[in-house]
């Protein structure tokens, strides 16, 4: 039943939350956040930067995604609501501001005790605020609030140690109980644990909430490219072929997230049912990577802006390798989900074979930045065009019409998989 009139809750009633104007200004925050975490990762371009770069982005992506669970169910028409979102966006842009020094000797504090006030505050109240509407949902937040605050003295105690390697086992040790909750239902003992059937969601909002974030990760590329291109006045050849790949790049990776990915993301969650498992699974888990993966191909466009001409080392091949595994192969999972079936999309398996192919000419080969920027695009476009035209194209049979012997042997072979895949739709889960 729809809450009550004074309730601080959404009317889900009709299926569908729209995304407010508020949770739009909310995201601001985020693209600082986002620009904050490609910039410390471009200046500690190391395995242990690396590492400390995981860290941070975990824990922005989590005071993110959670605020997004919150707004699917409190409506931001109401004043506290409105209050309590303004909160979060002063504690966010405090905790993005202390970032860049979040490894520092004095750095690490204001992270811990901002990042801690966002989780623990935002989620007692959502628990609070659903009280009397929805009891159930209410004492599966009181649950995850738990879990924040059995988490916080290890993120405030790793804060004020001086030592960073023990702040990092802490902060590891934070998020480790953290990213556990969902998955465990945020069991606490004597009390029980959560059923994602309970998880009463809007799917389109969840839907659409996680791809304006894809466009928040695709902006901080698209600044740079912009920003950077504008300090050559006037550019030389090899800064302008720089600049067309960077776009080319970006235009390519969201293409293959929203040409199909998005939409069928959002139908397959909105019809599902069991959408809290799906907003669990496809949104809150596996868009980890899909986000990580383009916040870490935004370093590299920056990288071959600046020095264009310069040999590959092996750091800039693992950066950009590790960039494109993590966007492709979180969104072949997550297309893997949202398709209802058990196969993974063929054009992102041989995808990422074939950006291991153009790690491995890098390694061996030391091209320029601007060559193996350049193969990387080549790459990340023929798995646009593939999937583009194997689902509104039918590349197959013009590949059949011109490719002789060839075509007609990978058309018997695309019909058996085909029949595979149907077969196994239609199997009855065990």
């Amino acid at each position: 039943m729809p809450p009550e009139r004074r309730s601080l809750l959404r009317d889900l009633s009709h299926g569908h939350a729209a995304v407010s104007y508020l949770e739009l200004f909310l995201d601001l925050v985020y693209v600082f956040a986002i620009t904050q975490l490609s910039h410390f990762l471009l200046e500690h371009l190391t395995p242990l930067g690396a590492l400390q770069a995981v860290i941070l982005f975990l824990a922005v992506w989590w005071a993110w995604i959670y605020t997004t669970w919150a707004t699917n169910w409190l409506n931001p028409e109401r004043g506290p609501v409105r209050f309590l979102i303004g909160g979060v966006m002063i504690g966010s842009l405090m905790m993005s501001s202390a970032l860049p020094h979040a490894f520092e000797r004095d750095g690490g504090l204001p992270f811990a005790l901002a990042y801690c006030g966002i989780q623990i505050l935002r989620t007692g109240f959502t628990a609070w605020a659903m009280r009397r509407d929805d009891r159930v949902n209410s004492r599966n937040l009181a649950r995850a609030t738990v879990y924040f605050c059995l988490a916080a003295p290890c993120w405030i105690v790793g804060g004020l140690s001086p030592d960073p390697a023990l702040r990092m086992a802490l902060w590891v040790l934070a998020l480790g109980i953290e990213f556990s909750g969902p998955a465990a239902g945020f069991w606490v003992p004597w009390v029980g644990r959560a059923q994602t059937g309970d998880w009463a969601i809007s799917g389109g909002h969840m839907a659409e909430r996680c791809a304006l974030f894809i466009i928040i990760a695709l902006g901080e590329g698209i600044v740079v490219t912009g920003s950077q291109f504008a300090r050559v006045a006037p550019p030389d050849p090899a800064t302008l072929a720089a600049f067309f790949t960077a776009f080319t790049g970006s235009f390519a990776v969201w293409w293959v997230y929203f040409d199909l990915g998005a939409r069928r993301g959002a139908e397959h969650i909105e019809h599902h049912a069991d959408p809290g498992r799906v907003a669990r699974d496809a949104f809150t888990y596996w868009h980890i990577p899909i986000v990580a993966g383009i916040v870490v191909l935004a370093v590299i466009d920056e990288q071959t802006l600046v020095h264009p001409l310069a040999p590959s080392h092996p750091d800039f091949v693992l950066t950009l390798l590790g960039g494109s595994i993590l966007f492709l192969g979180g969104t072949m999972v997550f297309k893997r989900i949202t398709s209802g079936n058990p196969w993974f999309p063929s054009s992102h398996i041989y995808g990422l074979w074939m950006c291991a192919g153009v790690a491995l000419w890098g390694w061996l080969a030391h091209p320029t930045h601007l060559a193996l920027a350049n193969a990387q695009t080549v790459v990340f476009v023929a798995v646009a065009v593939w999937e583009w035209r194997s689902f509104h194209g039918g590349w197959i049979d013009a590949v059949v019409k011109y490719g002789g012997p060839f075509g007609r042997w990978l058309k018997r072979r695309a019909d058996h998989i085909r029949d595979a895949r149907l077969a196994g739709r239609d199997r009855p889960s065990e």
